[in-house]
């Protein structure tokens, strides 16, 4: 009798456990647009789970074409951060087809980001990102805002500052949290660890790019002047406006002033698009030439990926504008 009772309760207890560690044991299904997002997302959910990306290799998130394979796995995604619709076009009608219960986290919208404006003239001087802060935006958080990024004139690359990342970490954190609140306490203390990291990263970068700080160059396209404005840079120009639309004859005439005068040390090219302009641009001076990719085209995805991108690109602009003798 005693014997019964005993594998009744152990019966039970199992049933209870099965019962209460099921759904606890359901890890979200995260997708992240692009790689910079995805490294901060996987940064957060170490000892969880590992988001899906989207746009892999070296493919650009502004000419990113769906593919079937994609429209399933966000169809069955419980999370899906992007940054915003100016910087991933593609989502703009993605988002407007997924289930209700995907919920999509536009980080463009993240508390605490500080937003700079587009620049758009053929070229840009020095005091567009030193010391003049009349085009810097703290933004405050306002899911009406989420769809109607396109209306409006803000750079998306918001990633290239340590500080956004930062704010864009909590964001993720919170997002992470609400929607599986079992694995909170491992989504804090992750960002935590996470952020401590990025504050070493951002006084890592300082002290590399400082002899640096102040030389002309000029960029494919005008992507990086979040990282410019962090750290002192003088980008006093751009080939293209948009990597969808070729620069004018207008344009590029411009900017071969600025090599010819040697206002410019280097030009730069991005490994996601044609390096002839840049050839060309170049051709016949001193000026020299060197990548910059603003999204890790070339990195293996994962946790690391931010810093590896971040000091990518200080490791390049010292390279072109400090070779060593």
């Amino acid at each position: 009798m005693h014997r019964k009772i005993r594998l009744a309760a152990l019966a039970v207890g199992c049933l209870m456990i099965a019962s209460s560690s099921s759904p606890a044991a359901a890890k979200p299904k995260v997708v992240v647009t692009i790689k910079p997002l995805h490294a901060l997302v996987a940064g957060v959910m170490v000892g969880v789970g590992t988001p899906d990306l989207l746009v892999k290799g070296a493919s650009s998130p502004h000419t990113y074409a769906l593919k079937p394979s994609d429209a399933r796995l966000l169809n069955g995604a419980d999370l899906f951060f992007r940054m915003s619709e100016r910087v991933e076009p593609f989502t703009v009608k993605v988002i407007k087809s997924l289930p209700r219960r995907v919920q999509v986290v536009t980080l463009r919208s993240a508390p605490g980001l500080k937003l700079l404006e587009i620049r758009t003239g053929t070229t840009f001087e020095r005091h567009a990102h030193g010391g003049d802060h009349k085009h810097d935006r703290k933004h405050d958080h306002n899911h009406d805002q989420d769809h109607a990024d396109e209306a409006d004139t803000i750079d998306g690359h918001a990633w290239l500052d340590p500080d956004n990342a930062k704010a864009m970490v909590v964001n993720i954190e919170q997002a992470l949290s609400a929607k599986d609140p079992a694995n909170a306490a491992v989504y804090k203390a992750n960002a935590q660890a996470l952020t401590a990291k990025l504050d070493a990263l951002a006084a890592e970068l300082e002290q590399a790019l400082q002899p640096v700080a102040g030389k002309a160059y000029i960029v494919f396209h005008d992507a990086f002047q979040y990282f410019e404005k962090r750290y002192g840079l003088n980008a006093v120009g751009s080939i293209s406006v948009s990597p969808e639309v070729p620069p004018s004859a207008k344009r590029l005439t411009e900017l071969r002033k600025k090599v010819t005068s040697l206002t410019a040390t280097c030009v730069f090219a991005e490994p996601q698009f044609d390096t002839r302009l840049v050839k060309n641009l170049v051709e016949g001076t001193p000026v020299r030439t060197g990548t910059l990719d603003p999204e890790g085209g070339r990195l293996e995805p994962g946790p690391e990926l931010y810093f590896a991108l971040m000091r990518g690109l200080a490791a390049g602009l010292r390279g072109c504008l400090a070779p060593p003798a």
